[in-house]
């Protein structure tokens, strides 16, 4: 078995031959999630982007065999960074306890092609098993 295992992301994929995340051992890392929808389409509105990434994330952490419990730091870039409404709405149906959220990072960004949001995360996940 390889160090180093990509994660693929069904219905999610990248324009450039990149996984959805690339994990060695126990740490799990992401390339960037956007809110396109798996036909490729990108959504109207923060709120709808939002949903959708959040959405990615959650499926990101199954494939890769965790869950949102294994985040350890989350990145978000916005086009308007101030207007945080969104994020935190999801972010707190995600993380409710206050006790145990990931850190968190958000900074302004020029996006293109109607993407007004951006995530990447970082992960440590229960070590793999080894194979028989």
């Amino acid at each position: 078995m390889a160090r180093r295992v990509s994660v693929d992301l069904p219905g999610f994929s990248h324009a450039n031959p990149i996984p959805a995340a690339s994990r060695i051992g126990s740490l799990l890392c992401s390339g960037v999630l956007t809110g396109r929808s798996a036909s490729g389409e990108m959504p109207q509105g923060l709120d709808a982007q939002m949903t959708a990434v959040f959405g990615h994330v959650r499926a990101l952490m199954a494939a890769a065999g965790g869950s949102t419990d294994d985040i350890v730091k989350m990145t978000f870039w916005l086009a308007d960074y101030r207007d945080r409404e969104a994020l935190n709405r999801e972010w707190l149906a995600m993380f409710p306890d206050s006790s145990s959220r990931p850190a968190r990072q958000a900074m302004h960004a020029s996006l293109d092609g109607g993407c007004l949001v951006q995530c990447d995360l970082m992960a440590v996940l229960d070590a793999p098993t080894a194979a028989p």
